[in-house]
């Protein structure tokens, strides 16, 4: 009885030594991505949120946020987000007319994702509306 009791604690305390302990980064967008759709350059501001939530046991330490290209501009939180707290990146996307596929690459602190490091997905489409030129003649006449 008492070897099975002290199997059992060891197996207990060695379990206890495999749970994550620290920062865990979970966010709030589905799959990690930002949908723009389908939209105007003249009408969007091109700037999109990635929320998140520390929901670890540890302050959560942010120490970068790189995008594939200069078109897009994060930027990351100054301060470390404490256990059950919310941050977010803010993420500036410069409107180039054609189709949307960005990633940027969030490094951390956290110990539920491989090596600290998440990323994130931006999609969609921008769009230039056509111009119309009330000055110009019709080029269709009404059938009479």
């Amino acid at each position: 009885m008492k070897k099975t009791l002290l199997l059992f604690a060891f197996f207990a305390l060695n379990m206890a030594g495999f749970a994550q302990v620290g920062a865990k980064i979970e966010f709030l967008n589905k799959d990690n991505t930002v949908d723009f759709g389908t939209v105007s350059k003249d009408s969007d501001s091109g700037i999109r949120t990635f929320e998140f939530k520390n929901t670890g046991d540890a302050p959560l330490i942010i120490t970068n946020v790189q995008s594939t290209c200069g078109c897009t501009v994060p930027t990351k939180p100054t301060e470390p987000i404490l256990p059950g707290m919310t941050g977010k990146i803010d993420v500036k996307y410069n409107m180039n007319p054609g189709p949307i596929r960005k990633t940027i690459t969030v490094e951390s602190n956290a110990v539920n994702v491989e090596g600290g490091k998440i990323a994130l997905k931006m999609k969609g489409e921008v769009i230039v509306k056509p111009e119309v030129n009330l000055l110009e003649k019709k080029k269709s006449l009404p059938s009479q």
